[in-house]
């Protein structure tokens, strides 16, 4: 049987009540932080699911990760692998080596590329690493973290992503965690034994599912350990001191971090605000520096100023349909009500151009095996679904439904679809329910809080929903892996042998031409079976003082604020 995850809604509501960004906590307590330290003052969510690196899925629990913890790796101002915990790496047989800087070594391999088997990957760790409660962190701390992850109890969503690559992974996921691929040849050198090739292992390394967790911290607390400040044992550049759900999560800046020199805030305060009304009060008044909810409305105002960024990201805006459910296990109807859908209207008018129409799921700024944008080779370089001719889709949507036997939509169930009610969520269900009622459907929307939303869809307990996928890194993969059938963050239930083949053909080919191959056909397939509709390509809105510096956005979604400054 799966452990439960202690849900943060539950502690909040045996905490205390709601309260907004830089007020008082529930029992009249103002945060801890002191008027003369500097303190970077932030909101980039409400409550999050989890932050457990190897439980969390989503931006707002991996934006604290991010700042509490550091992996192997970690990534640099342009998303590439740097040194982290470890201070140099190894590849087998070609005696690939990195220093310090993450640069290769004079007299070493000339790229990456050059490996021809690629299978052991050894990691070095710094001198010293601590711990936040100052005990020693060693390379036993990464072998537990990793085989935790495999763990069948754990339950962790990405670990065939993350480790489906490592040597010993299937018997892992099965129970017999001993058997991956990992071990610690001494407190310093983890080594990672690959069952195949994968290019794009560095970016894995320093992802942070894989950071290390303190087993003796889990050992005595259990699922609890990620809930509380005094548990929440980390090893990155800020440990939590604070933690008053509903209100805010404060962190300083840990002493123990190897690089703790060059961390120049005292302290990153997460206001936990769901209300982008809320939100963008705190801005106004000063209590916040950043904000990531922006209000909808408060958009064409804001577009000319100097604080308003938008900035593209790896990630795309989908629904998800439950296919276990009538009557989405019918693939022209997914079709159809794919097609019903304008794109364009969707992003440049409800979006306010703040998001960008989508015709493929795999949106720009993915790299494709040979560095050039995997979205321009797709499907001969036309998108898969027009987001010019929203005529010519409408009609084809109708000839579908007719072809499945739904002419006009009769016959279809009521869809219900749902979503959570924040930025343009709400506005894109409200235009479903038109855009499906063209074909005669009858959609209700069922607007659920965001603590129970991401665990809903999950399970399966939706018809329709609102879904979209950030990507970690920018290889393909880790947004077309999301359906293969033993994802755990499938949420539609999507389950294709043919995709699945082309999927595992990808993880184990060493040819860069024949894996390109195999992530396109994968599209295809997605694509054509209509396994989730996308609508809109990301862009991150968020208004940030200019008195912070320092500090910079992440193609995937984050900000990283670890070495930002607060100047007057």
């Amino acid at each position: 049987m799966k452990k439960r995850v202690i849900s943060l809604l539950l502690v909040a509501a045996m905490t205390v009540g709601l309260v907004a960004c830089g007020s008082s906590s529930g029992d009249g307590k103002k945060s801890s932080a002191s008027s003369d330290e500097k303190i970077l003052s932030v909101e980039t969510g409400p409550d999050p699911e989890t932050v457990d690196p190897a439980l969390n899925s989503a931006i707002d629990g991996g934006e604290m990760i991010l700042h509490a913890f550091e992996g192997l790796l970690k990534l640099d101002e342009n998303g590439d692998p740097e040194a982290g915990q470890a201070e140099k790496w190894e590849v087998s047989d070609d005696g690939l080596t990195l220093d310090e800087n993450g640069q290769l070594k004079e007299g070493q391999a000339e790229s990456w590329e050059t490996s021809e088997d690629g299978l052991t990957w050894t990691f070095h760790l710094r001198d010293g690493l601590k711990w936040s409660d100052g005990s020693d962190l060693t390379a036993e701390d990464f072998v537990y973290s990793w085989q935790r992850v495999c763990d069948p109890n754990v339950a962790a969503p990405y670990a065939s992503t993350v480790l489906g690559m490592v040597e010993g992974f299937d018997e892992a996921a099965a129970g017999d965690i001993e058997k991956l691929g990992v071990e610690a040849k001494d407190d310093k050198t983890f080594v990672v034994h690959l069952a195949n090739p994968c290019p794009y292992f560095e970016s894995i390394a320093a992802f942070a599912t894989l950071n290390p967790v303190q087993k003796a911290t889990i050992d005595a607390n259990g699922d609890a350990w990620a809930t509380a400040a005094d548990t929440y044992i980390s090893n990155g550049p800020f440990y939590v001191t604070e933690w008053v759900p509903g209100s805010y999560v404060l962190m300083k800046k840990n002493p123990n971090y190897w690089d703790a020199d060059s961390i120049k805030l005292d302290g990153i305060k997460f206001n936990l605000i769901e209300d982008a009304n809320a939100a963008y009060s705190a801005y106004q008044t000063g209590e916040c520096q950043m904000i990531k909810d922006v209000p909808t409305e408060e958009i064409p105002s804001l577009k000319d100023s100097d604080d308003f960024h938008v900035e593209p990201i790896i990630g795309t805006y989908y629904l998800s349909l439950n296919l276990q459910k009538e009557p989405f296990n019918n693939k022209q109807v997914r079709q159809a009500l794919s097609l019903a859908i304008d794109r364009d209207y969707v992003a440049n008018t409800l979006m306010q151009g703040t998001y960008s129409p989508a015709g493929n799921l795999v949106g720009p700024g993915w790299k494709d095996t040979d560095g050039s944008d995997f979205s321009e080779n797709a499907n001969g370089g036309k998108e898969y679904i027009s987001t010019t001719d929203y005529d010519a889709n409408l009609q084809k949507a109708k000839d579908l439904l007719k072809e499945a036997g739904y002419a006009d939509g009769k016959g279809i169930p009521k869809i219900t679809y749902s979503t959570n009610d924040a930025g343009y969520h709400k506005v894109v269900a409200e235009y479903l329910q038109k855009a499906w009622g063209e074909l005669g459907i009858d959609v209700d929307v069922e607007v659920v809080e965001w603590a129970s939303f991401t665990p809903m869809r999950r399970n399966g307990d939706y018809m329709s929903s609102r879904n979209g996928w950030v990507g970690d890194y920018s290889d393909p993969s880790n947004i077309l892996e999301l359906f293969t059938t033993d994802n755990g963050n499938n949420d539609g239930k999507y389950s294709n042998p043919e995709f699945d083949a082309v999927i595992e053909k990808s993880r184990t080919t060493t040819d860069a031409a024949e894996r390109s191959a195999a992530l396109h056909e994968a599209e295809d397939i997605l694509m054509d079976d209509a396994a989730c509709i996308p609508v809109a390509y990301y862009n991150d809105f968020y208004l940030m003082s200019d008195k912070v510096t320092g500090a910079w956005h992440a193609s995937n979604g984050y900000w990283y604020f670890m070495y930002a400054d607060i100047t007057e």
